[in-house]
């Protein structure tokens, strides 16, 4: 059980440092609580949700196979975060050159059995569309903090710092500016009345 006041580079190297002493669950642990965090660096580098699994997931399958090779478990966030911001940058210069197929997939075309109504995934659709319009218009700043934020499960202000360049005490504070003025462009916008 984690304690709110153990950083994530604490529980990491804590997870880490388990896994390399021949405990698999430490693996598992250093998975789910990291994950969050590195899913926000590589959509931060312009990538869409499925270059941004392909790249988190490469980050993991790397860092078991230099396991070894990282001698201080306490650098296994910065290494993970690092790996994860690198590879993205690279996969997303590639996505540029490259030119788009022509070929749909056909796994994208298959219908999910748990997906919403018709009905309810239009209003849920425009909902998140109203949102993710007025997220970006916020500045870079709030926009870059509130992702970090929302893909957390238990944010790590010292490790969001380090990933946005910020002070650690201007995270909460610039948060709540954030949300408050993300709050008011949606209640004055009549159109989420209409969703809402």
């Amino acid at each position: 059980m984690h304690t709110d006041a153990e950083s994530l580079a604490v529980r990491a190297a804590h997870a880490f440092r388990a896994y390399r002493d021949g405990d698999p669950s430490g693996m598992s642990t250093l998975v789910e609580d990291v994950t969050p965090l590195l899913w926000s660096v590589a959509r931060r580098q312009g990538l869409d949700r499925p270059a941004a699994e392909d790249v988190v997931q490469g980050a993991w399958l790397k860092l078991v196979e230099h396991s070894a090779s990282i001698t201080d478990p306490q650098a296994v966030l910065k290494w993970l975060m690092t790996t994860t911001k690198r590879d993205a940058w690279h996969s997303s210069s590639r996505d540029r050159r490259e030119e788009p197929g022509t070929a749909a997939d056909v796994a994208d075309q298959e219908v999910d059995e748990v997906s919403p109504s018709p009905e309810l995934s239009v209003l849920q659709g425009e909902d998140m569309h109203l949102v993710w319009h007025h997220l970006g218009l916020l500045s870079e700043r709030c926009q870059a903090l509130l992702r970090v934020i929302a893909f957390a499960d238990r944010p790590d202000y010292a490790s969001v710092a380090e990933s946005l360049g910020m002070p650690v005490g201007s995270i909460g504070p610039t948060r709540g500016r954030c949300l408050a003025k993300l709050r008011l462009a949606l209640t004055d916008d009549p159109r989420w009345e209409m969703t809402s």
